[in-house]
């Protein structure tokens, strides 16, 4: 027994130590530098400081933080509510139609990321072809802007991260039992009904899993509002380049990016502890 311990710990202290050197350390790192002060050459100064804590006061942070938290929430339902059917079609299609749609997904992982956003931009631009189809039927006049708007930004961030939602739900999707949805239908359940009752409960393990991997980069997006979003859809992960690259000013990049992280930590940890109440308590009733 106490090699059988001793070898699963060895087994498994690599990993460990790899999640605490780049993972867990530079989270304490982060927060640590928010309570810094920063000197006059950039960098970080002695002592301890709440004066960066204070700065996040700033009259224009709360529409920056909503716009960052709206923007995050809505693409990642719409990245999760488009992903969902995918997923499940894409499990019950023959293995060489999949492996083509799975091509057709994972091909634009092949492209910067950079020269994607440039093409949005291209497409959305007022001498775009876009732009003309629309004024063509009817749909845009030639004031219409299409670009350097909050539309814009979520429509970018939307196409971006969908293949993220998509491979995690279907990694789930393809292990699951579809005899169970035919039984469901032959007791009486409409198509519909079988589907959100039975499938989805199924995947919800990859369901959550997409929302973490949707929702994270999200939040912290800079590039696309910065590109195709301009200076009245700037959001925090912009504020915190802002702060690093240009005011060469690490602790309050570090106060909002320890903003961020809880922002997405806390709710995490509160529906763990409610999925595990909830199972407590089922286990209690079943007993």
């Amino acid at each position: 027994m106490f090699f059988k311990k001793a070898s699963n710990f060895f087994v498994g202290l690599p990993t460990f130590v790899w999640l605490v050197l780049f993972y867990a350390l530079p989270v304490l790192i982060v927060f640590f530098l928010a309570f810094k002060p920063v000197d006059s050459a950039g960098g970080i100064a002695s002592g301890w400081t709440l004066s960066t804590l204070k700065e996040l006061g700033n009259p224009n942070y709360p529409a920056i933080i909503w716009r960052t938290f709206w923007l995050g929430i809505v693409s990642t339902i719409v990245c999760i509510a488009v992903a969902i059917p995918i997923s499940y079609y894409l499990s019950r299609m023959s293995s060489q139609l999949r492996n083509v749609f799975l091509m057709l997904i994972i091909v634009p992982f092949w492209t910067n990321f950079l020269i994607r956003i440039y093409a949005w931009r291209v497409f959305l631009h007022s001498d775009g072809i876009f732009k003309h189809l629309l004024v063509l039927i009817g749909l845009a006049d030639e004031s219409t802007v299409l670009l350097y708007n909050q539309w814009a930004v979520l429509t970018v961030m939307i196409y971006t991260y969908i293949p993220f939602a998509v491979l995690p739900i279907y990694a789930v999707a393809e292990k699951f039992d579809f005899s169970l949805l035919d039984a469901a239908k032959d007791l009486g359940a409409g198509s519909f009904h079988a589907f959100r009752r039975v499938f989805f409960p199924g995947i919800l393990k990859g369901v959550w899993t997409a929302v973490m991997v949707v929702l994270i980069p999200a939040f912290g997006a800079y590039l696309i509002p910065d590109l195709v979003g301009g200076p009245t859809s700037e959001l925090v992960g912009d504020k915190i380049a802002q702060r690093v690259f240009v005011d060469r000013n690490l602790p309050h990049a570090s106060a909002l990016s320890a903003l961020l992280m809880l922002a997405v930590f806390l709710p995490l940890v509160g529906t763990i502890w409610i999925r595990k109440l909830k199972s407590r308590k089922a286990e209690q009733e079943n007993v």
